[in-house]
């Protein structure tokens, strides 16, 4: 057994709130992409030469002409992308769920999946999760999880589309129920040993979830479903990891099959907070059988086999100290929420600071508050920051926030009261809004930081050359996915803030450092 075996690899391989996983090969690379909600720019995209260590290479959805994003509550947005590659385009298909507006799906375009890519390219077929599949006459079809509305029952259907224009050659047709879990969704299709494979997601993205797959000889059906369904599902069993499901397989360079997909990992009480992350587990799929996930139908987070070009001796990527200095553009991890007014941001205004300007909005608001934020990819870690801010009124406030999403927030900021600054302490779970604790500071730059682990996020702040000093600890529960609902993970957020009118105060923000605490 070599080395490489023997020690494997962890999962998840892309940590933290990067749900939903796709993947596609071409040559010797892996391109992957994840949802990203409410969040903007949408829809980040990765690169890898063995499936374990990722490197993101940009964002496909980086315009507001491709995402617009106004009013969208908390967990809509986009869902589920698929990437795919053919004839030397990649193509991206998405839904976007805004409001009443329903389910929009699409697609964009690009020869370099590092972008720019395309305008959307609109198909008028409903549901989520849409795939989009190639067969060897050159047909394309179109999947997804409802047809035309989104009371359609629950399964898979598909047409038939014109891949240059999104336009239907085919009516829409339900081609399997799945093979009897809730929800069914996540429809991606393989032609493999003359058969055609579907496979789906079930159960729910919760502890529930599963993956399953059926497959016909013709692509309309009817489907046969595997008789050891579900093929993947951590559900009842004692793994670190749960919730796995929502799946993509590929075949690697090697001829072995691999499995992307989604998971969490329970921090105290069965709650998680991270999110769903991204993970990778080995496939057997023999010619003419159904493809069996790692032996036993489940995943965990050591996975002893290793995927062709995987290199023990290079450590995986994301368990070492990120810091920002903000004398560059903002590299491709950060975040806003929703569509950002450029105004309120300047990388030049103050030289080696980034210039946070508060809009009118609230953290709590479904706007755009001024906040630029990046994913928590592990239960023990640092983050931290430098403030410049003096505050003019009350209304105005800057700091550092853990944010679920705009219902269930912690907040560490500075705001002035009687003329005075002062250190402030918040929670915001949905209709609870209170201020823990606040402390008079004195003039000059303040860092804040706060140290987490599985149970319990502590703040602090610093001035000058001073020690740190403890504001106060908060729950990390209370932000928990089985609390505050949705599909999102906890983000890190450096905002401003003016509460219902413009601030008239910038803040400035020398630096941010994030510090696993790998255990």
């Amino acid at each position: 057994m070599s080395a490489s075996i023997a020690q494997g690899y962890k999962n998840p391989v892309i940590p933290g709130f990067y749900p939903d996983p796709s993947i596609c090969r071409v040559g010797n690379d892996y391109y992957l992409v994840n949802s990203s909600f409410e969040y903007f720019p949408g829809v980040p995209v990765w690169h890898s030469t063995d499936m374990v260590h990722w490197q993101q290479i940009g964002n496909v959805l980086d315009r507001a002409s491709q995402l617009p994003l106004k009013n969208c509550k908390p967990s809509n947005g986009i869902y589920a992308p698929t990437i795919r590659y053919h004839e030397g385009v990649f193509y991206m298909v998405v839904t976007l769920v805004t409001g009443n507006m329903g389910y929009g799906n699409f697609y964009v375009t690009a020869t370099n999946p590092a972008g720019p890519w395309s305008e959307p390219i609109h198909v008028d077929q409903s549901g989520i999760d849409p795939s989009l599949f190639w067969d060897e006459d050159g047909k394309t079809y179109f999947i997804s999880n409802r047809g035309t509305k989104s009371s359609d029952p629950r399964a898979i259907y598909q047409s038939e589309i014109d891949s240059r224009t999104g336009k239907r050659l085919s009516d829409i047709k339900e081609i399997w129920k799945g093979s009897g879990g809730t929800y069914v969704e996540s429809p991606h299709m393989y032609k493999k040993d003359g058969y055609y494979y579907l496979q789906t997601a079930e159960g729910g993205t919760a502890y529930g979830h599963s993956v399953a797959i059926g497959r016909s000889s013709n692509i309309w059906g009817p489907y046969e479903s595997c008789p050891h369904n579900p093929i993947l599902t951590n559900r009842m069993s004692y793994s670190q990891l749960q919730g796995t499901g929502h799946a993509d397989m590929i075949q690697a360079t090697d001829g072995s099959w691999w499995m992307v997909h989604l998971g969490f990992r329970p921090a105290v009480d069965g709650i998680h907070f991270i999110g769903r992350e991204t993970c990778l587990t080995p496939v057997e799929w023999p010619d003419g059988d159904w493809p069996t996930v790692n032996g036993n139908g489940q995943s965990d987070i050591t996975i002893k086999k290793t995927p062709p070009n995987y290199q023990a001796a290079i450590p995986q990527p994301f368990n070492t100290t990120v810091f920002t200095g903000f004398d560059r553009p903002l590299s491709y991890e950060w975040l806003h929420l929703r569509n950002p007014d450029s105004a309120n941001y300047s990388l030049s205004e103050r030289p080696g600071y980034i210039r946070l300007k508060g809009a009118e909005y609230s953290l709590y608001d479904w706007e755009s508050p001024t906040l630029i934020a990046r994913r928590q990819q592990h239960f023990d870690f640092t983050a931290s920051t430098k403030i410049d801010f003096n505050p003019k009124k009350a209304n105005e406030e800057a700091g550092l926030t853990m944010m679920m999403d705009n219902r269930f927030h912690y907040d560490c900021f500075i705001s002035t009261k009687g003329g005075k600054r002062q250190i402030n302490l918040r929670y915001t779970l949905d209709s609870l809004n209170q201020t823990m604790r606040q402390i008079p500071i004195a003039d000059g730059e303040v860092e804040l930081m706060v140290q987490g682990d599985k149970k319990i996020y502590t703040f602090y702040y610093k001035q000058d050359k001073g020690a740190a000093v403890e504001i106060g600890k908060i729950n990390t529960r209370f932000l928990g996915t089985e609390v505050s609902g949705g599909y999102n993970g906890v983000i890190i957020g450096l905002y401003a803030a003016g509460n219902g009118q413009k601030s008239t105060a910038n803040a400035d923000f020398d630096w941010f450092k994030y510090e696993p605490l790998v255990k």
